[in-house]
C-alpha cells in the first residue's frame, strides 16, 4: 500500500538542515542513557530570526564525563533552575520552554548528518550577537 506524505523530500519544515545563529525555545527533552556516551536529545523550536520563524531543529548534549562542561554551560545560558543545577539535577520537564541562543553547524561521522551545538548563550544577548553576526553590506550596497 502507498501513502503519500507531502513534504517528506524537503526540509522546509524541520530545521535539520540549518546552520548558524539562532535565538530558540527548548520544546521537548529526552535522556537516553547510553552505556558510553548518554545524552539528551532537543527539539527547539525557533523564534529568530524571523525567515525561520516557527521551524525546528534537533541536536544532542552529551552528558559523559569528558562532555559535562558543554551540558553545565548551556543549562546556565539558557537559565536554568540553579537549585537543581547546584544538586546536580537535570530535570527533562524543567528543560522545556527554555530560552536562549545556539550556533549550529552540519557534521558528518561515518557517512551520516548530525546537526553540532557549537556555542549557546542566554536570550538577552540576541540583538548583540545578531547584529554582529550578520553580513556586512559593502558601502556601495548601504541606502542614504
Amino acid at each position: 500500500m502507498k501513502r503519500q506524505f507531502p513534504g517528506l523530500q524537503s526540509e522546509s519544515q524541520n530545521g535539520n538542515g540549518l546552520e548558524g545563529l539562532f535565538l530558540v525555545q527548548v520544546e521537548h527533552a529526552c535522556y537516553f542513557g547510553h552505556p558510553q556516551k548518554p545524552f539528551f536529545t532537543l527539539r527547539f523550536k525557533i523564534v529568530e530570526p524571523k525567515e525561520h520563524l516557527g521551524r525546528r531543529i534537533s541536536g544532542r548534549l552529551y552528558c559523559h564525563p569528558k562532555a559535562l562542561w558543554k551540558l553545565n554551560r548551556f543549562l546556565r545560558e539558557f537559565g536554568y533552575d540553579n537549585d537543581l543545577l547546584a544538586r546536580d539535577e537535570v530535570d527533562e520537564r524543567s528543560l522545556v520552554g527554555l530560552m536562549g541562543i545556539i550556533k549550529t553547524s552540519r557534521m558528518v561521522v561515518h557517512g551520516r548528518s548530525f546537526l553540532n551545538l557549537e556555542a549557546c548563550a542566554p536570550a538577552a544577548e540576541w540583538e548583540e550577537l545578531s547584529s554582529a553576526n550578520s553580513p556586512r553590506e559593502e558601502p556601495s550596497q548601504r541606502r542614504t
